[in-house]
């Protein structure tokens, strides 16, 4: 094969091509939406943000062939026929882009690859003259090509490839035929598609999707082919009644599968599906000894770490020490050994747990004090409480979901810091909570929320805490938030404009995911950005103002820089807030 490179193709076309090149590697995560649903006269148009045309279902096949017949060659390029039995070189000499099929011939000279000896070329050549020499373009990989001239069919067909493995449903055409089909079905099922090749969403319920998914297959093929019978009975006979009868049985079989389907395809859904399947877990309760155990999770330990365990937490008073100490690499074994009451103490490590776990028993769990957690591409159930980070403690979390805390799903203390970057955070008793930090022994907290999606929640998105009597001193505070030279506030790239966030530039931060809300609720996602700003520098303000208060009480009429380094990063951009059911940002004063 002169050519013997193949431009796209599935794990199996590496046997025929021994070194991938070309647009193969730019190809493997390009948008659906860029090239069957997105209206070409649209793409020149300025105020054209990437949103996709959109179609019925029944229209989806029309609308693939114009797309194709728009950038596919229709013959003079070669490719592979590909299937599960054999690979075989063939020459494209037309397209029918009516049937998405191609008009192919055998490939000179003859190449083959099958798992069986059978395959002679005048067998393959017996094999295309059933087919009438039309093969689905499904099965055809691109053969490399040095010009460059067939790039973009083999990009199309790639594109064309992965939307009918992956996106559509053999029964799609039989749903509501509405101009939605893209919203309804292809945005949710490409976003999943995503998210499980990222790992955001638990093994198991990879399993029962794909379980579901292959059940719904088989129920509607057996529904076609008893359908198909139907036809061909007598309208009175006994059997079309008894076939009737197992049709409704199909179909209703069917649509129990499709909206269990379509509950984990929801983003939202699927985590209320999630919740539910684990909220049956049964708790072991307390011990038989009746003991409780404390377990420490250190993926090495050394010496210094065992001597700081027992100083600061094995060993405070009072303490016994008949209390049970077990040893664990990482945090899943430790948490299946606990039962009710015992503590899991987690030491500084890099740890990594597949699929997901629950905590049924009631248990205490700690990250070491001043230390550092970085959670990335997680997604934390929680059915009681969710994170706290605590005084002197650093947390990261990154591409990550959080959803079911029964209070706050992120608990942020005086002192510590807290980096959020692209994460959900939805379902929860209130999305982020903000501790009072207000008292003269506290430290102000190092806060950065950026292109977070904070929604669904019950309260607020972000809800600071604070004491009563700064109400009435806040207004005080306004004034000198433009002189405060404590705090750097970081938006969209000005320091000094938080309420001229860009909206163009939100829309950028937003369309590395896939856009839940439309761009006309962009202004209130802007006001929920700047009101959490605004709201922390005055509070910022009035500690800083109160400060100053106190040194002047004791004599010191200047303030030395050291004693007012105290800083507050905030960095609050790009967040999504959304029917939280009190609004994005609200205060709890006591």
């Amino acid at each position: 094969m002169a050519d013997g490179l193949l431009a796209g193709g599935g794990p199996e076309s590496e046997a025929m091509a021994p070194e991938r090149t070309g647009w193969a590697a730019e190809e493997e995560r390009a948008p659906l939406e860029k090239g069957l649903f997105q209206d070409e006269d649209s793409c020149s148009d300025d105020s054209y943000h990437g949103k996709p045309a959109d179609c019925k279902a029944s229209e989806v096949r029309e609308f693939t062939a114009e797309f194709l017949e728009k950038v596919l060659e229709p013959s003079g390029w070669r490719a592979v026929w590909h299937t599960n039995v054999f690979k075989v070189l063939v020459e494209v000499t037309d397209v029918d882009f009516s049937a998405l099929k191609a008009v192919v011939r055998l490939a000179e000279p003859y190449l083959c690859e099958s798992q069986v000896s059978t395959f002679t070329s005048e067998c393959m050549k017996e094999l295309l003259d059933l087919k009438e020499h039309r093969l689905p373009l499904q099965e055809l990989w691109v053969v490399y090509d040095d010009s460059g001239v067939f790039d973009q069919t083999a990009l199309a067909i790639e594109h064309v490839r992965f939307f009918y493995q992956n996106i559509w449903r053999s029964w799609d055409e039989e749903e509501e035929d509405e101009y939605d089909y893209f919203v309804r079905c292809v945005e949710p099922r490409l976003r999943l598609h995503y998210d499980i090749l990222e790992d955001r969403v638990p093994s198991g319920l990879i399993v029962d999707y794909r379980n579901l998914l292959s059940q719904c297959e088989e129920s509607y093929r057996k529904f076609l082919n008893l359908r198909s019978s139907l036809s061909n009975c007598n309208s009175d006979s006994e059997q079309e009644n008894i076939s009737m009868v197992e049709g409704l049985k199909l179909y209703s079989e069917m649509e129990q599968l499709k909206q269990k389907l379509k509950l984990i395809e929801n983003p939202l859904l699927r985590y209320v599906f999630g919740y539910q399947k684990n909220s049956n877990i049964q708790a072991k309760g307390i011990r038989p000894s009746g003991q409780k155990v404390t377990h420490v999770v250190s993926s090495t330990m050394v010496t210094g770490l065992l001597r700081s365990l027992l100083r600061d937490r094995l060993c405070q008073e009072p303490y016994d020490e008949e209390t049970e100490i077990q040893f664990h690499r990482d945090p899943l074994s430790a948490i299946n050994a606990c039962y009710e009451g015992d503590t899991v103490i987690v030491c500084p490590g890099h740890y990594v747990v597949h699929g997901t776990f629950s905590i049924a028993d009631s248990i205490e769990l700690e990250v070491i004090h001043r230390g550092k957690t970085t959670l990335e591409n997680c997604v934390l159930q929680c059915e009681t409480t969710g994170v706290t980070v605590r005084t002197s403690a650093e947390f990261l979390m990154k591409n990550s979901d959080l959803y079911g805390a029964k209070g706050a799903g992120i608990e942020i203390y005086p002192g510590s810091k807290c980096v959020l970057s692209d994460n959900g955070i939805h379902h929860c008793k209130e999305g982020i909570l903000i501790k009072d930090f207000l008292d003269e022994h506290y430290d102000i907290p190092k806060i950065s929320m950026v292109n977070n999606i904070i929604h669904n929640n019950e309260g607020y998105g972000v809800v600071l805490v604070k004491p009563t009597i700064f109400s009435d001193l806040q207004e005080n505070a306004q004034d000198g938030i433009e002189e405060s030279k404590a705090f750097k506030i970081q938006t969209s790239g000005e320091a000094d404009a938080a309420e001229r966030v860009d909206l163009e530039e939100l829309i950028q931060c937003a369309t590395g995911k896939m856009e839940l809300y439309a761009r006309s609720d962009l202004s209130e996602q802007v006001e929920g950005n700047c009101e959490i700003i605004n709201e922390l520098v005055a509070a910022s303000t009035q500690k800083g103002q109160m400060k100053k208060k106190r040194l002047s009480e004791l004599g010191i009429t200047q303030a030395d820089d050291n004693l007012m380094s105290q800083e507050m990063f905030v960095g609050i951009v790009g967040n999504q807030f959304k029917w939280n059911g009190k609004g994005s940002f609200g205060t709890f004063l006591f």
